[in-house]
């Protein structure tokens, strides 16, 4: 499988840096771990919970690795299986009724935004139902195109295009009466 992913990798990415090599998993963990994470993280809001998914996904990777077809394909099914995990958590946490308010804070590096706006925009973007928040996250934390946030989430582009633009309608509607915005 290795020489297939070598083959398939050396002519279209000539003057590329390659992907990490399909039986070098650590490598494919280090490279990938802060996206999975990312994502995770960006659907649940705790710490411990996105470390849980992101384990599990590595898992998956690791007794599926030998299913996938190439180093792009690694990064596609990682990003699938992440928000479906991640939203799988989310439903499940949902039922056992825990609050927004109970959710962990993100570890970075400190940001020059308002952390109150950020805030309110984080748990806004969190009231979204599941898909919508899946299509605004891949787009703007991951920031992939419309047609990849469709191959990720398996749906057709146009759902995508048309679901991130109700989001945010929806965002801005929400904004608009936290603010106290004129009625329109």
């Amino acid at each position: 499988m290795a020489e297939h992913w070598q083959a398939l990798a050396a002519p279209a990415e000539a003057g590329r840096e390659k992907d990490t090599a399909p039986d070098d998993f650590a490598g494919l963990v280090r490279r990938h771990q802060a996206m999975v994470y990312s994502i995770a993280w960006h659907f649940l809001h705790d710490r411990g919970l996105a470390e849980e998914v992101a384990q599990e996904v590595f898992l998956r990777l690791h007794r599926e690795l030998g299913a996938l077809e190439s180093p792009d394909h690694v990064v596609l099914w990682l990003r699938r299986v992440t928000c479906h995990r991640a939203l799988d958590r989310w439903r499940r946490r949902r039922r056992e009724e825990i609050s927004l308010e109970e959710a962990g804070e993100l570890a970075s590096a400190p940001q020059e935004c308002d952390p109150l706006l950020e805030d309110r925009l984080r748990k806004l973007v969190a009231s979204l139902p599941p898909k919508w928040r899946a299509m605004v996250i891949l787009r703007y934390q991951e920031d992939l195109q419309p047609a990849e946030i469709a191959q990720v989430l398996n749906i057709p582009v146009g759902t995508v295009k048309s679901g991130l633009q109700r989001a945010l309608a929806t965002l801005r509607e929400k904004i608009r009466r936290s603010m106290g915005g004129p009625e329109q």
